[in-house]
């Protein structure tokens, strides 16, 4: 199991990696095609009301979260690749430059 973590503005997201082998979390729109690897990540979103406040660099917004989507992958590299476009487009969301966000890949028994 991989977490891939993005930071900026203060602030962090996780997912999580399931690699072959390893069992992934069984939901509602999990994927069912069998793929080795399936990565799990909240999505979020900036609202005007409601939600989480949350700190992002010297902005405090409000936060709502959708249901994460899990995705399938034949291959460890496209995995890892989508889970870290998933990590910045999270946070272009909310207004923070996806250059500007620092990604990171451990096995989750060293995190």
């Amino acid at each position: 199991m991989l977490l891939i973590r993005g930071t900026a503005g203060g602030t962090a997201l996780t997912g999580t990696l399931y690699e072959p082998g390893e069992e992934p979390p069984e939901f509602s729109g999990a994927p069912d095609e069998g793929t080795p690897y399936v990565w799990v990540c909240d999505a979020f979103y900036e609202v005007e009301s409601g939600g989480q406040v949350q700190a992002i660099g010297d902005r405090e917004l409000r936060i709502a979260f959708e249901s994460p989507m899990p995705r399938g992958f034949e291959t460890r590299d496209a995995a890892i690749e989508a889970a870290k476009e998933h990590i910045r487009t999270q946070f272009a969301r909310v207004g923070v430059a996806g250059d500007s966000v620092t990604v990171s890949v451990q096995r989750a028994e060293e995190a």
